[in-house]
């Protein structure tokens, strides 16, 4: 099954490079792209593509408002934000705004169409790097407000085996790591998964990432 891809982004010469690396991938379309973020939710409303490649720092709606207007639509497009600025503030606010993932504008043409897959297929997807500045922001801010009422009203409704899930995802682990650290089939825990995000009335396994940060069940180290 072909990946449907908007790319947004302001820079003509970063949409087409991105186009001709994607194209060039035999389950991969570029079937648009946007100069704006006000132009990506345009085309995400009327394309209907599996994935946004969007840019942070854009004219008249930047990225981050671009996701959270994407997603409060209920848009089936998964958004993975692409950046030069590998600063915390971005990787915050594109979380809180429903992104997928998360992946620096130097990555390999290899890196970007594998990090365009893993998203489409439901995984997470942060760089390392921004992973590691994600918990150590969690960690710092004793205060975090509670981005997800609702999940943490339903938080009591897990099982022991759901919460230990949710923890190994919220690490950055792939269903099939998950299933060799617990010593199950890959079936098993996407449906463990599954009944994370439809307990917790989560979006995707970013979500639930992030949710387990807030929630302290992630700490460094």
């Amino acid at each position: 099954m072909t990946i449907r891809v908007v790319i947004a982004d302001d820079q003509m010469m970063v949409r087409e490079g991105f186009s001709v690396l994607l194209n060039a991938m035999p389950d991969i379309e570029v079937v648009g792209e946007a100069v704006n973020g006000r132009e990506a939710v345009t085309r995400v409303r009327e394309l209907a593509p599996d994935i946004v490649l969007m840019d942070i720092r854009m004219p008249e709606l930047n990225g981050i408002e671009a996701t959270r207007e994407i997603v409060a639509a209920d848009a089936a497009a998964k958004v993975l934000v692409l950046t030069t600025f590998d600063l915390d503030e971005y990787v915050y606010q594109a979380l809180r705004a429903g992104a997928s993932g998360f992946l620096l504008k130097d990555a390999s043409a290899r890196q970007l169409a594998e990090a365009v897959r893993v998203v489409a297929s439901g995984e997470a997807l942060l760089a390392p790097s921004v992973t590691r500045r994600l918990i150590h922001e969690f960690s710092r801010l004793s205060d975090t407000p509670r981005l997800m009422p609702a999940a943490h009203a339903a938080y009591g409704e897990l099982t022991e085996r759901e919460t230990e899930v949710l923890v190994l995802i919220a690490q950055g682990l792939s269903n099939s790591e998950i299933a060799t650290r617990l010593i199950v089939a890959e079936s098993t825990v996407k449906t463990h998964v599954s009944r994370i995000l439809v307990k917790l009335g989560l979006r995707d396994r970013t979500q639930a990432a992030v949710f387990a940060y807030e929630a302290r069940l992630v700490t460094p180290g």
